[in-house]
């Protein structure tokens, strides 16, 4: 399968970044920019994004990212920094950029932005398996 189709048909059979509202806006082979609109739902016990949402939101781009080199791809460390709170309504984007690919694994900087502010940034190592995806 194409790279860039990869993350659709991910995308296509992943309830939770369907619920969560997940649009890919860009895609090629190694990066991948998505993005979703926080909801009241999604808000913790302070009226702000939990922390969750925006780690779920760089650890999709961080997958669909990691699996455009067509090769099943899965992560094994992940990290985030928060920065910025969000709020009902912000609509916020995940730009995941591979850093460095190697034969078992692949190494990615995901930030979350609120426009052109840098809301959290993401770090992640994905095992690259020998399945391909068809």
């Amino acid at each position: 399968m194409e790279g860039t189709k990869i993350p659709y048909k991910m995308l296509s059979l992943d309830p939770f970044s369907q619920w969560l509202g997940i649009e890919i806006l860009e895609c090629e082979i190694g990066n991948c920019k998505i993005g979703m609109k926080i909801r009241s739902e999604m808000l913790n016990s302070m009226g702000k994004a939990h922390g969750g949402i925006t780690y779920s939101l760089a650890d999709t781009a961080f997958g669909f990212s990691a699996n455009t080199n067509g090769r099943y791809a899965v992560s094994i460390d992940t990290s985030i920094n928060h920065i910025e709170a969000l709020e009902d309504g912000d609509y916020i984007t995940a730009s995941a950029k591979l850093e460095s690919l190697k034969n078992k694994v692949g190494f990615y900087v995901i930030e979350v932005k609120k426009q052109d502010t840098l809301v959290a940034l993401f770090k992640g190592v994905a095992y690259r398996t020998s399945k391909e995806w068809e």
